[in-house]
Order: C-alpha cells, then sequence, then structure tokens
C-alpha cells in the first residue's frame, strides 16, 4: 500500500461551520490572537482565555464532519493514511480517520498549566465537561488550560509529522494558506518522487520548484476531484 499523508488546515473544517482564524470575518477579527491564544495572554487573563476555548468546544457539538473528512477516512482502505492537521477540532476522527496528528493541539482537550505537555496531566473531556471553570485543577493541583499550541510555544508534534511526510509517496495539502510555520515548511521533508496535489477554492502562494498538481476547489468537491485521480494510483 502507497503511503499518502495529508496536511490540512482551516479550510478543511470551513465547510462543516467551523470559524476559520485567518480569513476576513475570521476568529481573530474578533479576538485579538494575543489575548486568547499566547501565554502572556492567558498569563493576564485566565478567565478570558477558558472561556473562549470553552465557546469553540460547544461549538464542536453543533457541527458535523463534512464529505470531504469523510472522503478521507475512506482512503484508508487503498493507502496508507496519515492526516497532520492544523486544526483542534476532532471532526477527522469522527470521520473515522485512525492515524491523525494535531500539530496544534486538541480542543478536546486540557492540560496543566504548569507543564502542558505532560502526558500525566493531559485529560480527554466528555462532550458534559466541555465547560471548565476557573478552579478546576490538573492532577497537579495547577488550573486546566487547553491542550492548545499557543504562539510562542514548541510545537512537539512537528518531529513526528516529518518521519511521516519523508515516507509519503503522495502528499496532499488542503485548506491551508501554507503561511503558518513549522507547519508550511513540512513540503520540504516530501520525497521529489511523491506527488503532491493541493486542494484550495483560492490561490495558494507556494516557494517551491516541484511541480504540484492543483485542484481551485473547497473541501468537499476537491476532495471528490482528488479521489477520482486517486484511483487510478491505488
Amino acid at each position: 500500500m502507497k503511503n499518502l499523508v495529508v496536511l490540512s488546515g482551516a479550510g478543511m473544517s470551513a465547510e462543516s461551520g467551523i470559524s476559520t482564524f485567518r480569513d476576513a470575518g475570521g476568529l481573530w477579527d474578533k479576538y485579538p490572537v494575543e489575548k486568547v491564544a499566547t501565554p502572556e495572554g492567558y498569563s493576564r487573563d485566565p478567565q478570558l482565555v477558558i472561556n473562549f476555548y470553552n465557546e469553540r468546544r460547544k461549538q464542536l457539538t453543533r457541527v458535523e464532519p463534512n464529505r470531504g473528512h469523510e472522503l478521507m477516512a475512506e482512503w484508508e482502505k487503498e493507502f496508507n493514511v496519515t492526516v497532520i492537521t492544523q486544526n483542534v477540532d476532532n471532526l477527522h476522527e469522527r470521520a473515522g480517520s485512525s492515524c491523525v496528528i494535531h500539530l496544534h493541539g486538541e480542543l478536546t482537550k486540557v492540560c496543566s498549566s504548569r507543564e502542558p505537555q505532560n502526558p500525566q496531566y493531559i485529560k480527554e473531556l466528555e462532550p458534559q465537561e466541555y465547560e471548565v471553570k476557573m478552579g478546576d485543577c490538573a492532577a497537579d493541583g495547577s488550573q486546566l488550560r487547553p491542550f492548545i499550541v499557543w504562539f510562542g510555544e514548541a510545537v512537539p508534534q512537528i518531529e513526528t509529522a516529518i518521519r511521516y511526510v519523508e515516507q509519503a509517496d503522495i502528499f496532499v495539502i488542503i485548506g491551508t494558506s501554507m503561511n503558518v510555520y513549522p507547519a508550511a515548511g513540512l513540503l520540504n521533508y516530501v520525497p521529489r518522487s511523491a506527488q503532491v496535489y493541493l486542494i484550495d477554492p483560492n490561490k495558494v502562494q507556494i516557494q517551491t520548484s516541484r511541480s504540484i498538481h492543483v485542484i481551485q476547489k473547497g473541501a468537499s468537491e476537491g476532495m471528490e476531484e482528488l479521489s477520482r485521480l486517486l484511483s487510478g494510483l491505488r
């Protein structure tokens, strides 16, 4: 079986109704990034940050995976599929994808404020627990904080992602502007022999000399087209 690696971004989940961060009218327009997505913002006003992510979790209960998510999961019948996502939602998993690497953390998890990456203190929340309150503590006694990689923090999963990308026979970029590093740099690790596909309704500027097959469509429609193209590669 060929190794198919996907890098997905906000455009992947936009069709499901998840607000994007960077587009006009996106979340960063309403909530300044320095207030809700940096360690400094959390230190200044933890209540604001906790409330912000509580609202993001509640949104998860009102949305469903789209056809693009479902097709990606179906590819597992024909390929060794690894999904590397910049998204913090759980729509890939809910659609059935079994190998998902979350570069920027996971909305449905909380962790220690003192040691965010310590696995002893990372907890998966059930939907009835999505409302985290001030005073809810991790096992080390610190306030539970969102298990999110904020701006200025290291991206622990990037090395794992690179190992999968280096083994890719097919590399798919979907719904990402390729402006956010280190994720945007993953293309540099794709073998020269691999086929690269890009799905996005907008023009995406990528600085590379390699050949990229561009499908200028939204997630679901673009994935339908790519599935037809991939049928000849199995």
